[in-house]
């Protein structure tokens, strides 16, 4: 089992249209042949592959989906002699989950007893906004709710870390921030958009370092494009060639210098080089921040009522 997954082209739960050259073919091109069957995720897609081993034996690599629409079963047959799995006679299949199912009551029981419990929390207002703020992205790959997130986690370390620019993955905003009446936003509300508690750091980084961040946004078949805090304008060329895409990029409407050192503040995950932000993990002088929640709702309450953020930190050309 792993995190990572390919991007696909289409395609229904059992095909296997996979974008070229992703990053789990690539793992999947060198992982022991004692493997025989990998179970992936991290890119909500769908497909049901049989995939060349390293000795050019095919193999499973199967995902499901996301949020539990798809059930991947894999029925693995056994040479009992041997121990060892009989590849050609084994099978794997992606099923659709429908909501035809009656829930168990024990656990249901459970569920609303938990509901129940964190309404008190759940239900208290920790600011207001003015209409909806919502995560698809415009053309750049930038969106209002995840500049607004960049802009909160800014100001949750630009006093305490010297944090000069924020980075947010996109991947971790999971939901509008929805206008409902009078504007209010609950903890629930803010821990629907980002649920995940990851912890925010400030590292040091050259511009070059910087530079070298912005352009891993896209790798072969995987676009990423971080979300940035209002401090930070760049240019993306998409018809450039991978890594020199990126050009013009200021802080504070200052051109970056490549040689000089800059405070960025990003989450724990990218921070590690999740999503393949590599470059990430050259960061030094790493001071620790607030739970990105907390980061996002003290902004919220401080900035009250909030309105959705221009998506003008990228051009494209």
């Amino acid at each position: 089992m792993i995190h990572q997954g390919d991007s696909t082209v289409g395609g229904g739960p059992n095909d296997c249209n996979l974008a070229a050259s992703g990053p789990l073919s690539a793992i999947n091109a060198a992982v022991s042949t004692n493997v025989d069957v990998i179970i992936s995720g991290h890119t909500h897609t769908q497909y049901n592959c049989k995939l060349p081993d390293p000795a050019g034996k095919l193999r499973t690599v199967i995902q499901s989906l996301s949020f539990g629409r798809l059930l991947s079963v894999v029925d693995l047959k056994i040479d009992r002699k041997t121990g060892d799995v009989i590849r050609d006679a084994s099978t794997a299949r992606n099923e659709i989950v429908t909501r035809t199912v009656t829930p168990d009551p024990a656990v249901q029981a459970i569920v609303d007893e938990a509901v129940t419990k964190a309404a008190p929390i759940a239900n208290q207002q920790v600011g207001k906004i003015t209409e909806d703020i919502v995560k698809a992205p415009v053309a750049s790959g930038e969106s209002p709710l995840g500049n607004l997130i960049a802009d909160s986690q800014l100001a949750a370390t630009e006093q305490s870390a010297g944090a000069q620019i924020a980075l947010m993955n996109p991947g971790g905003v999971r939901a509008d921030l929805v206008f409902a009446p009078d504007g209010v936003v609950t903890y629930q509300d803010a821990f629907t958009v980002q649920p995940f508690s990851n912890i925010l750091q400030t590292l040091t980084y050259t511009g070059a370092q910087i530079d070298q961040v912005l352009e891993q946004q896209w790798l072969p078949g995987l676009t990423r494009i971080l979300q940035p805090s209002s401090t930070l304008h760049y240019t993306q060329t998409l018809a450039n060639p991978i890594g020199d895409r990126v050009s013009n990029i200021t802080i504070n409407g200052v051109p970056v210098d490549p040689a000089a050192t800059y405070r960025v503040t990003v989450n724990n995950f990218l921070a590690a080089g999740g999503d393949s932000f590599t470059a990430l993990t050259q960061g030094t002088d790493v001071t620790g921040g607030p739970i990105d929640l907390d980061a996002f709702t003290a902004y919220l309450t401080a900035n009250s009522p909030v309105s959705p953020p221009a998506t003008d930190r990228i051009t494209v050309a």
